[in-house]
């Protein structure tokens, strides 16, 4: 399950091996705190993929690729406990976004301010 949340980070959007897709929801059910949670995350998320993704497509040995994609994971994982979300939330939230334009162009705002706070 780790390696799926990493590899699917790495590519776009949090996900666990094995899990369905998310379906959007009707964006008006979530709350300014969500998305500030949600932000924050997608915040962190991205400073970890830059982190982490270098090393782990130079690694080599398939033992250090799983440790790398361990510790990113629990860097992940450490985030979305800190803001109080799942990855299914989180997942859901994504989808939202991605599927409401003026949703997402709020949460765009709300990233790059965000991004100039850390």
């Amino acid at each position: 399950v780790a390696v799926g949340l990493l590899v699917a980070i790495l590519y776009g959007g949090v996900a666990t091996a094995g899990q369905a897709p998310v379906k959007p929801s009707d964006a008006s059910g979530l709350s300014d705190k969500e998305l500030k949670a949600f932000v924050k995350v997608y915040v962190d998320y991205q400073k970890i993929r830059r982190s982490y993704a270098p090393a782990l497509e130079q690694a080599k040995d398939p033992a250090r690729k799983k440790q790398i994609e361990q510790e990113a994971n629990a860097k992940i994982k450490s985030s979305l406990d800190a803001q109080g979300l799942s990855v299914t939330r989180y997942n859901q939230i994504f989808a939202e976004v991605n599927n409401n334009p003026p949703l997402r162009k709020k949460v765009l705002q709300q990233v790059e301010e965000e991004r100039k706070r850390s």
